[in-house]
């Protein structure tokens, strides 16, 4: 009795275990994906590096300051003179000299290059901050398009299995039938066929159910289980207004709001190399201390000096044999194709926002088309199950019936998450991905 117990509640609990598996929802995928996805680590480490660049460290603002520190050491030969005629000669004379310093330099004036150079770093790090929101969208339409065909393998391995339950049913149906002389063998190798077929397709949708889950998983950081189920419900943003999504996109999109980060760049490309026609102010401030341990040929044996030194120098290139100029006018034919881009662009983005709302539109109609369709093949496939029972209809028309149930709910099913993904394209069009809840 204890073992029958025993086993009872190990079958309790394993059934318990398999239908508890992790439900990911959309919202948990995306902060999954936030956190972990690589792809996003790096565009964020990217802005990073740009938030350094635009720090007073790296902006030319601040002095430098060196220090400098030498010795030397003299062995000479050295034959002297005096004014009285007195002669010397040494050899292997010893001195030595050494010095250390402290010097400061900086710019004052540099014709606006400095102040010019670093708008354009804050100009790149709202680019970069650009850069990382285009790979975020990117990465969420990727997480989208795998999630929903996990959500739709899912479904498609319910209706199979669904499938298979009523084909078995129907072997039993007619091997109960062959027994008693209600039919004959053909009627049970058809059922067997069938049980045959459908038994293939579950176990090909099951794989490409495990790998697609596996793809998702990557894109996640790999933090979630083999086994785990996501959301197959579906809700449709359908309040929202074209030409209010279209005037977003204009503003919002961005690509847009790239192009004319790289306009502002341009700009200040060509302010920066212009202010290279004016002068250069520097300040040079020098704290110095030199000793000096002379040989017996010098009049001073020892001498040390220690002292403050500054000045102010200016620097003007008058003439750079027209290099600075070729840059000038190379910065403005840059700075008109930023702009011939950024035109091009926004044509382009308006006619790939209509086409994406067009075929949201045809998507969604066909999604409800698809569900209508649904009820037409379940009224059907009832009836032909009713005539089957009773023998009004042969095995090949009940099959028919069976395949055209679940052919409905396989387009259906498709035609659910291609409608959601068309929707969410028109939002990453409108640059409003990244501003609804999932």
């Amino acid at each position: 009795m204890n073992i029958r117990n025993h086993i009872t509640y190990f079958l309790v609990f394993f059934v318990l275990g398999l239908n508890a598996q992790q439900m990911l929802s959309p919202e948990e995928a995306v902060e999954l994906a936030l956190e972990h996805n690589f792809g996003i680590k790096i565009a964020n480490n990217t802005v990073e590096i740009a938030d350094n660049n635009t720090s007073i460290l790296n902006s030319g603002y601040l002095p430098t300051v060196t220090g400098n520190a030498g010795v030397t050491y003299n062995i000479d030969n050295t034959e002297a003179e005096f004014s009285d005629g007195r002669v010397t000669t040494l050899n292997g004379a010893e001195s030595n000299r050494y010095n250390a310093s402290v010097n400061l330099n900086y710019t004052l004036f540099d014709g606006l290059g400095r102040l010019y150079n670093y708008k354009r770093l804050k100009e790149e790090h709202q680019l970069s901050e650009l850069d990382a929101r285009e790979t975020i969208e990117t990465t969420m339409l990727q997480i989208f398009s795998i999630y929903y065909t996990v959500a739709q393998l899912s479904e498609n391995t319910d209706a199979i299995e669904q499938t298979l339950t009523i084909s078995k049913d129907r072997l039993v149906r007619a091997e109960y039938q062959f027994d008693y002389g209600q039919s004959t063998k053909l009627g049970v190798l058809n059922a067997q066929v069938d049980i045959n077929n459908d038994s293939i397709s579950l176990i090909s949708l099951q794989q490409q159910l495990k790998n697609t889950k596996r793809d998702l998983n990557v894109l996640l950081g790999n933090k979630l289980s083999e086994e785990f189920n996501v959301d197959t419900s579906i809700e449709f943003m359908l309040q929202l207004n074209k030409e209010d999504l279209l005037e977003k996109t204009k503003a919002n999109n961005v690509s847009l709001l790239q192009a004319e980060k790289n306009i502002s760049i341009s700009k200040f490309d060509i302010k920066t190399n212009k202010a290279q026609f004016l002068p250069t102010v520097d300040l040079t401030g020098t704290y110095g201390w030199n000793k000096n341990n002379n040989n017996a040929a010098s009049f001073v044996a020892v001498s040390t000096n220690t002292g403050l030194s500054g000045g102010l120098s200016l620097s003007w290139n008058l003439f750079d044999g027209g290099s600075t100029l070729t840059r000038v006018k190379n910065a403005q034919i840059t700075l008109e194709n930023q702009q011939f881009l950024k035109d091009q662009l926004v044509i382009e983005i308006e006619r790939n926002f209509n086409n994406a709302w067009d075929d949201f539109q045809n998507k969604l109609l066909i999604y409800q088309i698809q569900e209508n369709n649904i009820i037409t093949s379940q009224n059907n496939f009832d009836r032909t199950q009713e005539k089957f029972k009773i023998g009004q209809a042969t095995s090949i028309e009940f099959r028919q019936a069976q395949l055209n149930l679940l052919n409905a709910e396989l387009s259906r099913n498709q035609a659910k998450y291609d409608a959601k993904l068309a929707e969410l394209t028109v939002l990453q069009l409108g640059g409003e991905l990244l501003n609804v809840e999932f």
